[in-house]
């Protein structure tokens, strides 16, 4: 069985080095990520987090990869404003997931979407999402879904549970925003515990974006503000899934002390909870993965954790 830290983190940061603070055009970003999976830590590295809408772009510079040495995309679809715009992006997102598996699946795996709903969301959208995917073969491929605005993340997860409840073959995911560029971005302690309190309630699959650039939750000038910390999220996230109280998750994503934070080979320490290695290899594949627009910044912050790497 793999260590608990490895198991928390395996294959779990998406990189999204498009996405502001980094933004870097598409050619820089790509090398990057050719250049991460040769790194040491490249256990941890996920897909590369590429909008729909640049797939043209990308496949002139696909050189770099191989069968060995695969570009495993998240890919995402571009926001919509209302249902009858959501429509017609998903059946552009459909399309371009097809053409790029059929050109290129000798050194492309498109391993999850990423979409954002409009506001109102129902099953009705819900069910024309699914739809289109099965009609290019794409019945299969994890999807998450985020919310327009913090006020509809509670309704989502209550439609997204009942629609796992009557097509459990094929849940959606649910993606939560947990930071940006400004303080305003960061929700709460207590918002994301409830979040991820009622995702393990409905038996939702997770993923996380933005802010999640270290893994302990910290005060950062640059935003003005406490960024939650990846260890924080993920741990508090598999906490959740085991019947743990708001309370506790809560705790574990308060969590601000190094100190705090113990490795061993049966189980990870965060505060007053432990999450052993069985806990984890059990809930990661609902507990998936976390887009960060910097893949040095985590590994690096980690490394400095005593017991984390070494």
């Amino acid at each position: 069985m793999k260590s608990p830290l490895r198991a928390l983190l395996s294959s779990a940061i998406d990189y999204a080095g498009l996405f502001p603070p980094a933004a870097l055009a598409l050619e820089p970003a790509l090398r990057n990520y050719r250049s991460y999976l040769d790194a040491p830590e490249a256990w941890m590295l996920g897909g590369f987090v590429l909008p729909v809408a640049q797939f043209d772009r990308a496949e002139d510079l696909l050189g770099a990869f191989d069968g060995e040495h695969r570009l495993r995309i998240s890919a995402l679809g571009a926001k919509s404003a209302d249902a009858a715009e959501f429509a017609t992006e998903i059946v552009r997102v459909a399309a371009g997931l097809q053409t790029m598996r059929a050109r290129h699946a000798d050194r492309v795996a498109i391993t999850q979407l990423e979409i954002a709903l409009p506001p109102r969301a129902d099953d009705a959208l819900l069910h024309q999402l699914i739809a289109a995917l099965a009609t290019v073969d794409f019945d299969t491929l994890p999807v998450f879904c985020e919310a327009a605005s913090a006020a509809e993340i509670g309704p989502l997860l209550t439609l997204l549970g009942q629609h796992r409840r009557e097509f459990a073959a094929r849940p959606l995911g649910f993606k939560l925003r947990t930071g940006g560029v400004v303080a305003a971005a960061f929700p709460s302690v207590e918002e994301v515990a409830k979040t991820l309190v009622e995702a393990a309630a409905q038996d939702l699959p997770l993923k996380f974006t933005a802010g999640l650039h270290h893994p302990i939750r910290a005060h950062h000038d640059s935003v003005q503000t406490k960024m939650h910390g990846f260890l924080n999220m993920l741990g508090a996230a598999i906490l959740a899934r085991t019947g743990a109280s708001l309370d506790q998750v809560k705790a574990v994503l308060a969590e601000e002390s190094p100190a705090a934070f113990e490795f061993t080979e049966e189980a990870l320490r965060i505060g007053d909870d432990s999450l052993s290695a069985r806990d984890i290899a059990t809930h990661r594949r609902w507990v998936t993965s976390l887009g960060s627009c910097s893949f040095d910044e985590p590994r690096e912050d980690l490394a400095k954790l005593p017991g984390a790497l070494g």
